[in-house]
């Protein structure tokens, strides 16, 4: 039998499982199934969380009813959010705005006490930026009555302050439009807002881009 004939039978022997060839593969093998159980582990690491039905406005008490519950990986953020497996307590309010379709954070929700801004109802004629919506930042201004017809130069009264809500209506008589915008006032701001609006003050609300607040 000459060289090339021993090499072919050779290579048709029967591998040995003292083959390292043999084992090589066997331990790729192993390790991409490995590799597949790990992702498909991973990915199945999720949690069911709450997400809001609609947009949740601040004050507005919480329940079951507002949410819906979605599957998702949170990771390391589990304990900044509202899972299912937490729970849900009751007479919880929101302390700040939840958009719709966005999770609810933990720090969201909190006892009525806990409320550090009011909204306030101010009645307009003129009309808003569009980008005065709710959860946007605007200042407000005010011009006070002077001591004749004329009213006193405008002064910044509210600095960043959040839009909670934003309704069209009209006069009682439907002569014009209004618009009525819900401002979220601090309990310190109150008293100023409160002493323009019952002196019949001038105000305006004017959109605040940079989002500097209260």
């Amino acid at each position: 039998m000459g060289p090339t004939a021993t090499v072919a039978a050779s290579r048709l022997k029967k591998p040995s499982w003292k083959d390292p060839r043999l084992l090589v593969g066997l331990l790729l093998v192993l390790a991409s199934i490995a590799g597949v159980i790990g992702l498909v582990g991973a990915a199945d690491k999720t949690k069911q969380v709450y997400i809001a039905k609609e947009d949740i406005g601040v004050g507005q008490a919480v329940t079951a009813g507002d949410l819906s519950i979605a599957n998702v990986r949170l990771d390391d953020l589990e304990s900044g959010y509202l899972t299912v497996e937490g729970g849900l307590s009751e007479g919880k309010v929101a302390l700040q705005r939840v958009a719709k379709n966005q999770l609810v954070p933990q720090e969201s929700l909190g006892e009525p006490d806990a409320l550090n801004r009011k909204p306030v109802a101010i009645s307009m004629e003129e009309e808003l930026p569009e980008q005065a919506v709710a959860g946007a930042r605007v200042d407000v201004w005010v011009a006070n009555p002077g001591a004749s017809s004329a009213y006193e130069a405008p002064q910044l009264l509210l600095p960043g302050a959040e839009i909670a809500q934003v309704t069209s209506g009209s006069t009682t008589l439907g002569a014009s439009k209004t618009t009525v915008v819900l401002v979220l006032v601090t309990n310190d701001q109150m008293p100023k807002l409160l002493g323009a609006l019952a002196n019949k003050a001038k105000i305006s609300v004017v959109w605040n881009p940079s989002g500097s607040r209260q």
